[in-house]
């Protein structure tokens, strides 16, 4: 099953829609959307690279875990305000989501057990790892662009 927002689920079969603020389950698994868009870093024009309501993050919950996937966003209102959530995987890959230290700042705000930075490419994943030093939320950096 493909769980998607409004604007990816047109395109594919057979895939279920699923609103900012809406949640469904799947096999054991509650999927809950939550909003990503751009606050600040948009493209030249002025307009979003991601326009609120059009796409989502989704907290995945199984087992008494709670698991983020920011999706392309900044640290938006709705991200500082997760509850309770044990891995997020957070993006710092300019000019479309965050710096480190932008996504640092909002990790700082949920406070997740475990943070993950993924699709950072060109980004200092170090920095954003110094910036959380401390806070007691466990970094992990991965290697996601292998050479």
């Amino acid at each position: 099953m493909v769980i998607a927002p409004a604007a990816v689920a047109k395109t594919i079969t057979q895939a279920k829609s699923l609103a900012n603020g809406e949640s469904t389950m799947w096999h054991g698994w509650k999927i809950a959307a939550v909003p990503m868009y751009n606050i600040h870093h948009n493209q030249p024009s002025g307009q979003p690279f991601h326009d609120k309501g059009r796409g989502n993050g989704y907290v995945l919950s199984y087992g008494g875990k709670n698991f983020y996937f920011a999706g392309d966003t900044e640290g938006t209102p709705e991200m500082r305000a997760l509850k309770n959530i044990d891995v997020a995987f957070i993006p710092m890959n300019l000019p479309y989501t965050m710096t480190p230290a932008e996504a640092a700042d909002a990790v700082k705000a949920f406070h997740p057990k475990v943070a993950i930075p993924y699709h950072y490419k060109g980004q200092d994943i170090n920095q954003f790892k110094a910036a959380l030093a401390g806070t007691g939320i466990e970094v992990r950096l991965l290697e996601s662009y292998p050479s």
